[in-house]
């Protein structure tokens, strides 16, 4: 049986591998393409809508348990370069 998450955006719950995790490293959200990152990580559906809706929840930030600033821009576009390339 494949592991379930939750998704930060639309809070559904999704298998595993339907999800992308995403990190903080420097205070900058990557995507974890290999779910093998150190750290705390987050679940996302990889779809614009979701990054949107955990964007205007500021799901981030709580998500990943950041306290400080973090730069949110680069998911949009990393997810943005996933999908169409």
């Amino acid at each position: 049986m494949e592991p379930v998450r939750t998704c930060i955006g639309c809070r559904s719950r999704a298998p595993r591998s339907s999800l992308l995790r995403v990190v903080v490293q420097e205070s900058v959200i990557v995507v974890d393409e290999s779910a093998t990152l150190p750290g705390r990580g987050a679940w996302l559906h990889p779809s614009p809508e979701c990054v949107k809706k955990a964007l205007q929840r500021k799901a981030f930030g709580r998500a990943l348990r950041v306290s400080g600033a973090i730069e949110t821009v680069s998911i949009a576009h990393q997810l943005e370069n996933r999908l169409n390339g």
